[in-house]
């Protein structure tokens, strides 16, 4: 048991400083002292919120508990003041304190509050304050969370998304270097049987990509075709015939072209040449591969540059509606294929402008479409619609899952509710998107039955 408290102990936290005498002996008469050991469990998630605690020496360190693994939340040190505050609503402890060194704290009872109202409207009146700067310190602290959610959820989208046009171009790459170092051979391989000049003119005349039968052909109709070609060219003295047979008909090429320049050509050098020409016409058909790879690239740059809002400051300014929702169903791109999900745009003609900061209303379509392809099966759908009414453009979100309950419509908005299972969500992303859409000064709005949810933003038209 901790010795008594004094005043003195008492001033140690700010809040109680500069208070009459009789107001620090209130405190410690309807008070108690507590004395907690380091690394000793202070409270537990699901404990009845019943104290004010301030820290007199020492501190406490709040962990977030998930799965069994704690995780840091925040920290209180000697001089501050957790727990119950005067008018809290706090009714149940959310996560896990424990001691860190030797810690006293000071603890009142949440029943003494009327009490200490009619003793000192003036401390009162100083918890309320620092219960509204904790609650704002609070939100902004999930706001960033459920950003930081949202962000390493793009990102892991945005790693498959670039990790496929990477790998591409590592593999042409690769084949690049392979047909470069072969054609120097061939060349001279080629050279060697002194093919004529028209035999030369007929060969390099095919070594221009034409269009592919792949396109028009089924597969067993391009394998008979890859088949037929390999043996020909078998037939001609090639001896790796089925490994040039596939590069030749890719750059749609017949056999009738190739028999052509066979009959130029002395049969000692129709090998060599067949193979040069299918090296030619497949490092065309790589660089291409390469070109489009990194077209894939930059073309995802871009879009992080837009949806970031990398080359704007944060100020209201006129927006393009359309143009951020694009760069958001891009950033998704990978989570809509992964469930083949069906996206549809019906964006009305010549939209006004809206005025706002583009990285916030990102974020709202972000939270909405995230929500929607959550909510879907595999195969679903979702439609983006946008339209101008009055002074207000009007953005819907729409998916066909399963729909909102009807006695979850009306919490949907609630910070902390969700619908989802423990883990997958904060219960944030609706909360922090309504919010969002208010201070550009409209209004968020939804509409569910099963087989169509709706979720429609209103946002003034720019001045």
């Amino acid at each position: 048991m901790p010795a008594a408290l004094t005043a003195d102990d008492l001033l140690v936290i700010p809040t109680f400083q500069n208070l009459p005498p009789e107001t620090l002996t209130w405190l410690l008469t309807h008070g108690q002292p507590r004395a907690v050991s380091d690394g000793e469990t202070v409270a537990q998630p699901g404990d009845a919120a019943e104290v004010m605690m301030a820290v007199l020496q020492g501190g406490i360190q709040f962990f977030t508990v998930r799965n069994g693994s704690r995780e840091p939340r925040f920290r209180v040190g000697a001089g501050q003041i957790s727990g119950v505050l005067p008018y809290s609503r706090l009714r149940v402890i959310g996560g896990l304190g424990v001691a860190t060194g030797d810690t006293l704290l000071y603890l009142l009872h949440r029943d003494q509050f009327p009490a200490l109202e009619q003793a000192s409207p003036e401390l009162v009146q100083r918890l309320v304050a620092l219960m509204s700067d904790r609650a704002r310190d609070e939100a902004r602290g999930q706001e960033r969370d459920e950003k930081l959610r949202a962000l390493g959820k793009l990102s892991a989208g945005l790693a498959h998304e670039l990790n496929n046009p990477a790998a591409a171009i590592a593999r042409a790459a690769e084949a690049l270097a392979a047909r470069a170092r072969a054609k120097p051979a061939l060349f001279a391989e080629l050279v060697g049987h002194c093919p004529t000049p028209a035999a030369m003119q007929a060969l390099t005349a095919l070594a221009v990509p034409g269009e592919s039968p792949a396109r028009t052909l089924s597969a067993l109709e391009g394998a008979d075709r890859e088949d037929e070609l390999a043996t020909w060219l078998e037939e001609q003295g090639v001896p790796d015939g089925y490994c040039l047979a596939a590069g030749l008909l890719e750059a749609g090429l017949r056999q009738d072209q190739l028999a052509a320049v066979a009959g130029l050509l002395p049969p000692a050098a129709r090998p060599s040449a067949f193979a040069w020409l299918e090296g030619q016409l497949t490092t065309l058909h790589l660089i291409r591969d390469v070109q489009e790879a990194g077209g894939r690239i930059s073309q995802l740059v871009s879009n992080v540059k837009t949806y970031s809002h990398m080359d704007r400051g944060g100020d209201y300014a006129p927006l393009d509606v359309p143009a951020g929702l694009d760069s958001t169903v891009n950033m998704l791109g990978f989570q809509l294929r992964e469930k083949n999900i069906r996206l549809t745009r019906d964006y009305a003609p010549d939209l006004p402008p809206v005025r706002g900061q583009v990285s916030s209303l990102n974020q709202v379509w972000t939270n909405l479409l995230d929500n929607a392809i959550d909510a879907l099966p595999p195969g679903g759908e979702i439609m983006l619609r946008t339209c101008h009414e009055g002074e207000f453009v009007r953005v819907f979100v729409i998916d066909n899952g399963a729909g909102i309950p009807a006695s979850v419509l009306p919490r949907i908005f609630e910070p902390f509710y969700t619908t989802k299972q423990a883990g997958d969500g904060t219960g944030l992303g609706l909360d922090i998107a309504q919010r969002i859409i208010r201070d550009h000064g409209g209004r968020l709005e939804v509409q569910s039955r099963p087989g169509y949810t709706e979720f429609c933003a209103w946002l003034p038209v720019s001045g």
